[in-house]
């Protein structure tokens, strides 16, 4: 169960638009979160806020350098939420429609 709840908090991070649309500028590399803010409509503590919730669940490793914050993605954590995403949508071996199959063939 604990994947699926792990999956649930993940998509509701995910939820939000504006999330999406950082993961996406994030997709290019480390940014200062100044070039960020050029990127969306938002204010700087509107921003502070979506990184917050990115840092919080692991999708987004920030670094403090001189006044900025730089943002980047945690590649170890997006191939995670790949694999959590794989193994709910892709046909598995032991999956319980196989097993709810078989029953019914008996």
């Amino acid at each position: 169960m604990d994947k699926y709840n792990d999956l649930s908090k993940l998509f509701k991070v995910l939820s939000d638009p504006t999330r999406i649309q950082i993961l996406d500028i994030l997709s290019c590399g480390t940014l200062c979160a100044c070039d960020i803010l050029e990127s969306l409509r938002i204010s700087q503590s509107t921003l502070s806020h979506h990184m917050k919730v990115l840092m919080d669940c692991g999708l987004v490793i920030g670094e403090k350098k001189s006044t900025w914050m730089h943002y980047s993605l945690d590649q170890a954590r997006v191939k995670d939420l790949h694999d959590l995403l794989d193994n709910i949508t892709l046909p598995k071996e032991n999956c319980i429609c196989n097993s709810n199959s078989e029953e019914n063939r008996r």
